[in-house]
């Protein structure tokens, strides 16, 4: 049978390792659940899980294109439970700062012009 990407598989379980379970997709093909892939947060023993035997849905992750070994996933197929509760974070309002630009500097420059040349007009008086 030719398997896809997101294909959802019903399989048995075929044997269990510290790393993950063999399972049987049909009577030539075998693929892996990782025991990232089992279940929601951390698992210490996948035999607490799940046992020889058991049949299991689980879904295509991924297919390497080589080996044609094909990992499935139990956790894609879980839904988390989300607290409704939960109130999305508010973002807060930057402080208002008035658009002034230049405008102040504009009006005082000819004030700053005019003591600049008082005050050399001053110096050049000193040295006469």
């Amino acid at each position: 049978m030719e398997y896809k990407i997101g294909d959802i598989i019903t399989s048995r379980v075929t044997g269990i390792q510290s790393y993950g379970v063999f399972v049987a997709l049909d009577k030539h093909t075998q693929g892996l659940i990782d025991i990232s892939a089992c279940q929601h947060g951390y698992v210490t023993n996948l035999d607490e899980i799940i046992a020889i035997g058991d049949e299991v849905e689980a879904m295509v992750i991924d297919i390497d294109e080589y080996t044609k070994k094909i990992s499935l996933s139990l956790r894609a197929l879980e839904t988390l439970d989300i607290p409704s509760n939960v109130k999305p974070k508010r973002h807060r309002r930057r402080r208002y700062t008035p658009q002034i630009g230049f405008e102040t500097l504009r009006n005082i420059m000819p004030t700053w012009i005019e003591e600049a040349q008082q005050d050399e007009q001053n110096r050049i008086a000193e040295f006469e």
